[in-house]
């Protein structure tokens, strides 16, 4: 398991080594120790999700208030994502940026986003399953949305699925309602990098 820090601090790539044969394939997707060990503080489970999608569902960016927010350790099951980090911490030298890893059932990648990062992904193929560790339970009062298509952030979405036919973005009303990253900005919405180091200072505490 090869994990990388991306473009975005507090987000990485984790590569995992896939061991085929003619039964079929096994791999670790997900080792406690070592995304401690790359990230500076082990993982929290409070809740696990499974979403499936259809080919051009775009689902996000989705993030939680913090303290606490909501870290995520995600990969992709069967199918195919583009599954995107932006920074949305107020204060941040790469705020309102974004970066993104293809997840899918070929080489079983998977991406970690600490908390005060927004989330998104593009489903590539039918009945794509996106599989999610979570740091927090879900709480809808501190769930909020900014705008994917935001053209301010500027996410290149594909425009082509897996089979190479053209893409109709799907999204929820929620998401094709949520705010632009100015909006959201204006209206308080957004995590701090204050409240973010705030955060990790003491959970670091706790932790020792």
């Amino acid at each position: 398991m090869e994990i990388s820090a991306l473009d975005i601090e507090g987000a990485w790539e984790v590569v995992p080594k896939v061991w085929p044969d003619d039964r079929g394939a096994f791999l670790e997707w997900y080792r406690h120790d070592r995304l401690t060990e790359a990230v500076g503080h082990p993982l929290g489970l409070a809740q696990a999700n499974t979403s499936v999608s259809r080919r051009g569902v775009l689902r996000g960016i989705h993030f939680a208030d913090v303290p606490p927010g909501q870290a995520k350790y995600v990969t992709c099951a069967r199918g195919a994502v583009l599954d995107v980090v932006v920074d949305l911490r107020v204060g941040s030298a790469t705020f309102g940026q974004w970066d993104s890893v293809l997840l899918d059932d070929v080489d079983r990648r998977a991406i970690y986003l600490s908390e005060g990062l927004g989330h998104a992904f593009l489903s590539l193929e039918d009945a794509s399953t996106v599989m999610y560790l979570c740091s927090t339970p879900y709480a809808p009062g501190r769930e909020h949305e900014v705008s994917p298509l935001d053209p301010k952030i500027g996410i290149e979405w594909p425009t082509y699925g897996r089979d190479g036919s053209p893409l109709e973005y799907r999204l929820s009303p929620k998401d094709e309602a949520a705010p632009t990253l100015a909006q959201a900005r204006d209206r308080g919405m957004l995590p701090t990098m204050e409240q973010v180091d705030a955060w990790s200072a003491e959970r670091g505490r706790s932790q020792s």
